[in-house]
């Protein structure tokens, strides 16, 4: 292959001239932390302790522990470097924590040939992430960062001038996707907020007035439960009928699934076809599937651990998923068995009660709540997109391929 002019054939790769192959470990040192006896932690900021700073609390007071000075030999600033050594997930590049640091943490300390800006984008690429992360998985036990596959990782490394020139540009983009994932979470507030006062009526839309009904769904509509085919028989899968498992709730709009039975699956089984529009819900699980809240948009049939309540003329299909969604906790205190433990059921979904406006108010409301979900849905795009160019980027200005001016 010919070379483009200005650029040269090394060890890591085609890179410019200008620059030269290095490793990490060339570019970089790194300190482990200490452990300080578990009987010296005290769990309150008191004079004369220091933060004993570790991977499950640096980002938390929650679980805070200090340490007497005497006992921090192992120090990082706000301003440090660190990688948490085990996981899951392992290799979490940390910046901003400052106290002591325990033996989960790694200082990396920059030589004078990188700055410590470049050397932060160059350990966050996603192709180190994922070698450290199947180095990992390849060995018994505790999952941690092989510091020797870490040293030995190949870096074009610039002149100093392209350094900070590229670390500026990276560091912009983080300061994008930063700024976009506070504005979401602003606008989820904001919606939760919305949410809470529009489905109790606290606070009225223009133009709408008097009492609210209250009704238990099973006053205004009726509700089922699917079905599994089974397995053991091909003939009942793989057909032309969409058929949505429970895992799918997450999607809370559902355009589409990925499953599909055949008619044989369908007339052999306890699910059945329901129209687009049914509210549905997590009926079991231990994780966070129970008491889901999702919304079909297409007919299809389900699985036995999803109910589904049947749209009709007397009340809009909306209104009644943005207020179970807005009662997830509730609705797996509802849930039979030991403690709430146990599952959700037919019976307890139709005698859950909800205020009940009037059906054009009931519209309203949930117009507002479709927008802000639209606007959020718009954000959370947005940020891909960013999260995507920012590693484009990344590809191209850490190892050459594109360059910056760097007057």
């Amino acid at each position: 292959m010919e070379l483009r002019p200005g650029y040269k054939q090394t060890e890591v790769g085609i890179i410019p001239e200008d620059w030269v192959a290095s490793t990490i470990g060339g570019v970089a040192t790194f300190a482990g932390g200490s452990q300080p006896p578990r009987s010296t932690f005290k769990f309150s900021p008191t004079p004369g302790y220091v933060r004993l700073i570790q991977i499950r609390d640096y980002k938390t007071d929650e679980y805070a522990s200090f340490i007497p000075e005497a006992m921090a030999r192992k120090r990082c600033t706000a301003g440090d470097i660190m990688i948490g050594r085990y996981g899951p997930p392992i290799f979490q590049i940390l910046r901003g924590i400052e106290g002591a640091y325990n033996v989960a943490l790694i200082k990396t300390t920059p030589k004078d040939v990188i700055s410590r800006e470049f050397l932060f984008h160059v350990l966050t690429q996603e192709k180190l992430f994922q070698l450290i992360d199947s180095l990992s998985r390849r060995s018994s036990g505790q999952t941690g960062v092989e510091m020797p596959a870490l040293k030995a990782f190949g870096l074009p490394l610039p002149p100093h001038t392209e350094q900070r020139a590229i670390a500026t540009a990276l560091s912009d983009m983080d300061a994008l996707l930063d700024g976009l994932t506070q504005l979401i979470a602003k606008k989820r507030d904001l919606k939760q907020a919305t949410m809470q006062q529009l489905l109790t009526g606290q606070t009225r839309l223009p133009g709408f007035g008097g009492e609210w009904e209250v009704k238990r769904i099973g006053e205004f509509t009726d509700c089922t439960a699917g079905g599994t085919p089974s397995t053991k028989i091909a003939e009942y899968w793989n057909g032309a009928i969409p058929w949505m498992n429970s895992g799918e709730l997450n999607l809370k709009q559902v355009y589409a699934v990925e499953g599909r039975i055949t008619e044989a699956g369908l007339a052999n089984s306890s699910t059945k076809m329901i129209p687009a529009k049914c509210v549905l819900i997590g009926l079991a699980g231990q994780g966070k599937t129970r008491g889901t809240v999702a919304m079909n948009h297409f007919e299809l049939c389900t699985n036995q651990s999803i109910a589904a309540i049947f749209p009709n003329e007397s009340f809009i299909p909306e209104y009644l998923y943005y207020n179970l969604d807005n009662r997830y906790d509730e609705l797996r205190e509802l849930s039979t068995g030991d403690g709430g433990r146990g599952g959700l059921n037919l019976r307890i979904i139709k005698s859950i009660s909800l205020p009940f406006p009037p059906v054009t108010e009931q519209s309203a409301i949930a117009t507002v709540l479709s927008d802000m979900d639209a606007e959020l849905a718009a954000l959370e795009a947005r940020l891909e997109k960013t999260r995507a160019l920012k590693q484009a980027m990344m590809s191209e200005l850490l190892t050459g391929e594109a360059r910056l001016p760097t007057a």
